[in-house]
């Protein structure tokens, strides 16, 4: 095992996946509350849209939508994300990585987010209405810092599946740990060890993020 370790930039690989995950996850971060906001607003429009967004990306492959955003919006209509250069390709594979990641990803974090919303006793949200507050003061001061805390598990769950949704990134070339796995099982025989190696890689990345959101959600639990 050691031995595939030191001939393979394993550690290469997951600092990439890392990288990568890290990027994503702000993105949907950003993404997924925002579109929460459009899914709890009194505009009728927005409500639509934001139901939409969740419906499609909810129910389109991860595999389809980052294959699109390689395929189709920077190989066919010729979108770039990167300037050019000698890693331009890479460098725009791992961008459309990071987008279609983040799109799907966003749809979780909406899901997520509205629930813990909708935790949210009716009298706080009538009680910034009450100071005044429009929906957006009332949504950033008064309702989404207490639905972040009732949220806090389902979002590292959120984040657990990302970083395993990552392997994704590989059907477009992106140089992360699920592409150097097919590498190292088309050149050796090793298939047992290989995979060895990268499911423990796995669990150290997602184990340690479980245990620090349970312990997150325990710290910042909302008193009803």
């Amino acid at each position: 095992m050691f031995d595939l370790i030191s001939r393979y930039d394993v550690l290469g690989a997951f600092w990439v996946t890392i990288k990568l995950t890290a990027a994503s996850a702000v993105l949907a971060l950003i993404l997924g509350t925002f579109v929460a906001a459009m899914r709890v607003s009194p505009v009728p429009v927005a409500r639509f849209l934001g139901a939409a967004y969740v419906t499609i990306f909810r129910n389109t492959p991860l595999t389809l939508i980052i294959v699109f955003c390689s395929l189709g919006l920077y190989s066919t209509m010729g979108w770039k994300l990167a300037p050019e250069g000698p890693n331009s390709l890479a460098q725009n594979n791992f961008r459309y990585a990071v987008l279609g990641l983040s799109i799907y990803t966003a749809a979780f974090v909406c899901e997520s987010l509205r629930a813990g919303i909708n935790t949210v006793p009716m009298g706080q949200s009538e009680a910034g209405r009450s100071l005044g507050f429009t929906f957006t003061q009332n949504l950033r001061i008064v309702v989404l810092p207490q639905a972040f805390r009732s949220v806090i598990a389902p979002l590292g769950s959120v984040l657990i599946a990302l970083t395993k949704n990552s392997t994704i990134a590989s059907a477009i070339g992106v140089a992360e740990a699920a592409t150097l796995m097919a590498k190292m099982n088309e050149n050796e025989a090793a298939l047992i060890t290989i995979g060895f190696i990268f499911a423990l890689g796995f669990v150290i990345l997602t184990l340690p993020t479980g245990l620090l959101f349970g312990w997150l959600a325990k710290r910042f639990e909302v008193a009803r």
